[in-house]
């Protein structure tokens, strides 16, 4: 058992609205939870998560910019992290050579390399790592799984993923200009390339390769994928990989695209995933379906999957958005209601690190999801080519290219070992 008196002592790092809406709900999840500190690098974010932590628990965690400082401190358990995602590889490493069990947002690495190197440093030092892929604590997820394990949809011939979010604005490079009051920018690039001060990088990150996979792929898509694997009984790399898109609505500065098409060679069947930005009569689940027994009108849903069987349909959703099978003229087979799992993810953690179980998203798979995303990237940065995946060292076999992309660089003071 962890803590004194079975007391469980937490830390965030990245504070802001996800990261508050995380630990707060942590705090509340289980007994004996405490938030020694609210860790992030610009102190005008925080301070609501100071605010009600403070309400909930009778004392004031510390506020701190160095997340070093955090993991030096003994009293720490675990820790969660909610940072921007070219933190996420190098914080993770960094608490489990600490010693701290983590609870690490996604997408949880983009690269294979940053996802082995999480690996190993969470099995060296035996720490419980979960992953915020909060669907592997839904219900209906894993009944979903158990149906298509019973062979009642029989034989899967095909699947189809969306993350199909409504559109986006254009978006105008900013001029480089003067780093306001409280940031600490150094500490926000961290491992990325020193440069200048500028808006569009810092309140924009998830349209940049040095920061992000995409706020369509790496942070929304990368959830439908971890579904469908989870429902597919866990699948390891695709075989092969290509990925076609770009700039379709506007034709701005932004590295990253907003429309990517995937398919992955899954050997028995090929999953495809459409990823975009555009189209607002699309939607993802509404509250007053993620709460209840209803289900969501599938043809509109921005995040549903399709699992085509020889013998039904199934549609699978995220956000409490259960599932239903369907045979010949529509005829409804089975279904299962759900509700949005993140409370169930968040206990779940906890209770991880009371009886030092695996979690129900372990870093294992969050790693092998996040490649899935991180593998549709590289094929489309390397010139929409198709890539060959060694399924045993799941490295990229044959294109010099992608194998270099996939070695992110990682400046002095904060190299990944």
């Amino acid at each position: 058992m962890k803590g004194a008196n079975n007391r469980i002592v937490l830390a965030l790092t990245g504070a802001g609205g996800r990261g508050t809406q995380v630990i707060l709900g942590m705090q509340q999840c289980a007994e004996n939870v405490e938030v020694k500190y609210v860790c992030d690098v610009d102190s005008q974010r925080g301070g609501n998560a100071i605010k009600e932590l403070s309400k909930l628990q009778g004392y004031e965690p510390a506020r701190v910019a160095d997340m070093r400082k955090v993991f030096d401190d003994k009293d720490v358990d675990a820790v969660v992290i909610t940072t921007p995602e070219h933190w996420h590889a190098l914080a993770t490493v960094w608490a489990c050579e600490a010693k701290k069990d983590v609870y690490v947002e996604k997408n949880v690495c983009l690269s294979m390399e940053e996802g082995r190197k999480m690996i190993e440093a969470a099995r060296r030092n035996n720490v419980v790592v979960q992953c915020g892929t909060q669907n592997r604590s839904a219900g209906y997820a894993r009944s979903a799984r158990e149906y298509i394990a019973s062979g009642k949809l029989g034989a899967i011939v095909t699947v189809k993923a969306y993350c199909m979010l409504p559109g986006t604005r254009e978006w105008i490079l900013k001029p480089d200009s003067d780093v306001p009051e409280g940031l600490d920018w150094d500490k926000w690039l961290g491992p990325a390339h020193a440069v200048p001060y500028n808006v569009s990088r810092h309140k924009a990150w998830s349209d940049w390769w040095e920061y992000s996979g995409g706020a369509a792929m790496s942070g929304d898509a990368s959830h439908v994928i971890d579904l469908a694997r989870m429902a597919l009984g866990d699948p390891g790399l695709p075989k092969t990989v290509f990925c076609a898109g770009g700039r379709v609505i506007f034709n701005d500065r932004r590295d990253i695209p907003d429309n990517q098409t995937v398919v992955f060679d899954m050997d028995k069947y090929p999953i495809s995933l459409e990823s975009s930005q555009y189209g607002n009569y699309m939607y993802k689940t509404p509250q007053e379906v993620r709460y209840s027994e209803k289900f969501p009108e599938w043809r509109n849903n921005s995040t549903r999957i399709e699992i085509y069987g020889t013998e039904g349909l199934m549609y699978l959703g995220r956000h409490g958005g259960g599932w239903q099978v369907f045979g010949k003229n529509w005829e409804l087979i089975e279904q299962a209601t759900g509700y949005f799992p993140d409370e169930a993810h968040l206990r779940n953690f906890i209770d991880c690190i009371r009886s030092r179980k695996t979690p129900n998203a372990s870093i294992e798979q969050g790693v092998l999801s996040a490649n899935m995303i991180n593998l549709a990237n590289l094929s489309y940065r390397t010139g929409k080519s198709a890539l060959k995946i060694d399924a045993e060292t799941g490295t990229v076999t044959g294109n010099v290219e992608a194998d270099t992309l996939d070695k992110r660089f990682y400046r002095e003071g904060f190299k990944l070992q």
